[in-house]
Parts: structure tokens; sequence; C-alpha cells
């Protein structure tokens, strides 16, 4: 007999479950309580976040997510595409079109009969920041070194007590 992906990675039945109860909130301390375990509060948060940190329950969490995705066909290229075509379709790159896939027709200022479209800023950016998130496009990022590279502790406390003397000069 095949083994399931359960067996494979050695959870108890208990374990098993707090995986396929975490798996449909992502919330450790509730898939704690609803798999059976006792506690609530801090104290199913903590021991949630223990077994989460046991490694045959991180395997058996990735895989079963893995095997979601498989089944589903859900994966960050899906998520992405979805992106890209709702940011086209908030910019309107067609015209608007109704439940039958017909064009919605408008009469314009002078008179004439077209297309109607329309521009949905707030979502189409919504759209480029999750995208520029996946990209990691808004880290943040600090420059600690002056242009020539030559900031060092010292510098910066100098030009912190004197700003208006970037070489700790007193005589500026």
């Amino acid at each position: 007999m095949a083994k399931t992906s359960r067996e494979t990675v050695g959870l108890t039945p208990r374990q098993s479950r707090f995986v396929d109860e975490y798996l449909l909130d992502m919330n450790g301390a509730r898939a704690y309580q609803r798999a059976g375990y006792k506690g609530k509060g801090g104290v199913a948060d903590a021991a949630a976040s223990r077994m989460l940190k046991l490694p045959h329950v991180q395997q058996a969490v990735q895989q079963r997510i893995a095997e979601r995705s498989r089944r589903t066909q859900i994966d960050a290229d899906f998520v992405l595409q979805g992106i890209a075509k709702n940011i086209s379709r908030c910019e309107q790159g067609a015209a608007v079109i109704d439940r039958s896939g017909e064009p919605v027709m408008a009469e314009g200022p002078d008179g004439e009969i077209a297309p109607l479209w329309k521009y949905d800023a707030a979502n189409a950016l919504k759209g480029y920041e999750l995208l520029g998130k996946h990209l990691k496009l808004f880290t943040d990022k600090v420059d600690h070194s002056s242009e020539d590279g030559s900031m060092t502790p010292k510098t910066i406390t100098r030009v912190i007590i004197d700003p208006r003397d970037e070489h700790g000069d007193s005589d500026a």
C-alpha cells in the first residue's frame, strides 16, 4: 500500500490535523485549538509557534501547500497573471464590456456613440504596488556611506554634532 503524504513525514494524527487546520487560515493558535490541543490565547500562540518550528511539521505544511497548488493550479504565475490582467482592466486597454461580452456604448459630448472607457487609477496602482512588492522594488535601503565611501562612525558623529562641518573642523 502506498504511503500518504502524512505518513511520509512522520506526523502524529493530531499533528496531521494541526497541519490541515493550519492550512485553512494560516493561523497557528486557532489551528492548535481546532486540532484538539488544550490551551487558549497566549498558550495556544506559543505552542503553535513551537509546533510550526518542528522540521517534520514544516515539511508537511510545505508539502501540502505544494499539493494544493498542483490540485488547484493556483501558483505564483497564476497570481501574477491575474494582477497584470486586473491592472490592464483598470487601465481599460480595451472597451468596457457587458456580461454578454459586448462593448458598452455611450453617447459622447459631440453626440457620437462610442465604446465606453474607464480608468480606475486606485486599483491600477494597487496592482502595480503588489507587483512591485513581488519584485522587491520597495524595500527600504539606507546608504551608510558618503560619495567617496569615507563615512565612519566618528565622521557621522561629527556631522551630527555640527552638520555644517563635514570634516569635523571647528574653524568653518
